[in-house]
């Protein structure tokens, strides 16, 4: 009898609760890796400011903006395979191998660097693609076969520039790296930038609109196609996947094909940064090894299905602002990757908590 009692009460207790509440309850448990990584990117960044002699100014915000996209773009790469449950270990290679391209292209008339440009993302694209062709129809797992394309693509950089070297369009660099405002004094756009309309907005870092530009006009787009939620339901279970009959080759295609435009537009925006070309082999491992950090630390789940590209940009962001507290309170640099290390190994350890305290493995996804 107290059974029966207790299970006609029950439902009128559940739905005695605001149903918001739940729901919020529900988004903040799903969310709470990128929730973490906000809190620690406002926590180093706000100290970062208040101890620089110029901080919370345009000019350390352009600065700290440049730093940022390149790394951003490299996460935003990363984060596609590991969604699928895979890593994607040529990011950086593919990153120098534009590079490298680029300081032979992206320079002439505007007709010219526009092709250039293309040629680039198209490039890195093309990359990505082939990898996807690896893993798909070589059945290869990603991390063996990204490893071996990431040595072809350095391989490739290496005879595109054995030394540094190439140019840049110097007004394309210019406007690209600092204000809004520059830019468009750079290629006319307004009377002399003046407009009043345009005032309040002329102190943003184009990298920081270039950056917003990947995420809501490629990424966003893309996660909300068939496409983008099979790469989700492969990582879930790619089994289920599969019975539900779900378009498995073309997603995970997709995914390495994007993966390799985003790095493609990281190297791309690191030529225009740099204005030149270099293959530097450990410059491309430690941004593949960053991209993976930036993914976990965003809260995007290695085992896949779980996270997205705009966690792992608050992740890359996490890492940079560490980075630049090393610049403030000079901390030496053998101790930089312990600080780092240590930081990586907290985030790591708080994602696999909620993986440790499930009962079983569906309450992951609730």
């Amino acid at each position: 009898m107290a059974d029966a009692i207790t299970a006609d009460t029950a439902p009128a207790r559940a739905s005695a609760r605001p149903a918001g509440s739940g729901d919020l309850r529900l988004r903040l448990r799903q969310n709470a890796g990128l929730l973490g990584a906000v809190a620690l990117f406002v926590l180093f960044y706000g100290l970062y400011n208040l101890y620089h002699p110029r901080g919370f100014s345009t000019q350390v915000l352009i600065q700290n903006a440049n730093e940022i996209l390149t790394l951003s773009l490299l996460a935003m790469a990363q984060t596609v395979p590991v969604l699928l449950g895979g890593l994607d270990l040529s990011v950086g290679a593919v990153m120098t191998l534009v590079n490298c391209l680029a300081s032979h292209l992206v320079a002439g008339s505007p007709a010219q660097i526009a092709l250039g440009i293309a040629a680039c993302l198209g490039a890195g694209a093309a990359f990505g693609f082939v990898n996807g062709c690896i893993v798909v129809y070589g059945r290869i797992q990603p991390i063996i076969a990204t490893l071996a394309s990431g040595a072809i693509a350095m391989g490739l950089a290496l005879f595109l520039r054995p030394k540094p070297g190439g140019k840049i369009d110097a007004d394309l660099s210019w406007a690209m790296t600092n204000a809004l405002s520059d830019f468009a004094e750079t290629y006319g756009l307004f009377e002399d930038g003046k407009a009043a309309w345009f005032q309040p907005v002329a102190w943003i870092p184009v990298p920081l609109l270039v950056l917003s530009a990947f995420a809501l006009l490629v990424w966003v787009p893309f996660r909300r196609t068939l496409t983008g939620r099979t790469i989700y339901a492969i990582g879930s279970a790619e089994g289920a996947a599969y019975m539900s009959g779900l378009p498995i080759a073309r997603a995970k295609l997709a995914a390495f094909t994007l993966a390799g435009f985003f790095a493609g537009a990281g190297g791309l925006f690191l030529a225009i940064q740099t204005s030149t070309g270099n293959a530097d082999i450990p410059q491309a491992s430690t941004y593949t090894l960053n991209s993976i950090a930036a993914v976990v630390i965003g809260g995007t789940s290695l085992l896949g299905g779980t996270g997205g590209a705009i966690a792992s940009v608050v992740g890359a962001l996490v890492l940079r602002a560490i980075s630049f507290n090393f610049r403030i309170f000079d901390v030496p640099p053998l101790l930089q990757p312990l600080v780092e290390g240590l930081v990586l190994l907290a985030a790591v350890s708080l994602g696999a908590l909620r993986a440790l305290r499930a009962k079983n493995r569906l309450e992951l996804f609730r």
